[in-house]
């Protein structure tokens, strides 16, 4: 008996107490780990620096955007990977991952309504269709879920579609890949197809006065602000050739909207899992009540 209580009395001894009151053991010998500093999400800092850096270049110089915004959202295939080698996956890299993506794209959408004012509409619809899916899939995934499951493990029983589409990387990649491809391509021809305001792309050759003279006045005059939509419209005009982006346009346009159907099933899904939620959390308060 008394070797029992010199046993229980040390084992009290090693406790600690913490300010709130509650009881922990005794400090652990484990290193500690710093979140923010994990390779996964130094990653993620690096694809945010991109990507300000390509909106900086976004208006005039579409080959240096073009190019730091594709590196950007490479790299959301490698801090994926980098989270499988070191071990490293953590909710905070997947959310910084995520919020990464709606935010680049986004601004990207943006732009594209400003070059296309006519088509505004369909740009900010895209927008609000790809910010809503995502926020209500991940709500539903921690209301219904737990904060501790990830918004990438959706049941086949639950849908086959989005199943396939977040358990399959192979999948993942290449709709992600090439729905960014279409919208870098529209973004490319911004710089070089007649389409987006016959007007103002002529070329300078198809007038008959000379340079300088007050029927073919210099660009800097037409408009008395530079950062117009109409004098921006004339600095991107005839910038590159449009043949690859309209390919690029033509190859990605398929996948760019069955990723769209994607966001309006996760929309239905979703709304499906919370309305489910409700209903047994109505139950068990016995709602609706009765009447006589």
């Amino acid at each position: 008996m008394a070797v029992t209580e010199r046993k229980q009395v040390k084992a009290t001894e090693e406790q600690v107490v913490n300010g709130n009151g509650s009881i922990h053991g005794p400090a652990s010998n484990e290193p500690k780990e710093n979140i923010f500093l994990f390779w996964p999400n130094i990653i993620g800092y690096s694809r945010i620096i991109l990507a300000t850096a390509s909106l900086y270049y976004m208006p005039l110089h579409p080959r240096t955007c073009s190019f730091l915004y594709s590196i950007s959202c490479l790299l959301d295939a490698l801090d994926g990977y980098a989270a499988r080698h070191f071990h490293q996956s953590t909710t905070f890299g997947a959310v910084l991952d995520m919020v990464t993506d709606r935010c680049t794209t986004s601004c990207l959408l943006v732009y594209l309504a400003s070059a296309w004012p006519r088509y505004s509409i369909v740009f900010q619809g895209l927008i609000s269709l790809d910010l809503a899916s995502h926020y209500m899939h991940m709500y539903a995934t921690l209301a219904m879920a737990g904060s501790g499951q990830s918004h990438k493990k959706v049941d086949s029983s639950r849908s086959w579609i989005l199943n396939k589409y977040y358990t399959s990387k192979t999948v993942l990649f290449i709709f992600c890949a090439l729905n960014e491809l279409f919208f870098i391509a529209l973004y490319l021809l911004s710089f070089s197809s007649p389409m987006l305001s016959p007007s103002l792309l002529q070329s300078p050759a198809t007038s008959s006065a000379q340079p300088g003279s007050p029927a073919h006045p210099a660009p800097s005059s037409l408009f008395i602000n530079p950062w117009s939509a109409g004098a921006m419209e004339l600095a991107r005009a005839n910038k590159m050739d449009s043949f690859w982006p309209w390919v690029l346009t033509g190859i990605s346009f398929p996948v760019m909207a069955a990723k769209q159907f994607v966001n309006v099933v996760q929309i239905f899904k979703a709304s499906k899992w919370l309305e489910e939620g409700d209903l047994a959390k109505r139950r068990a308060e016995g709602l609706p009540k009765k009447t006589n």
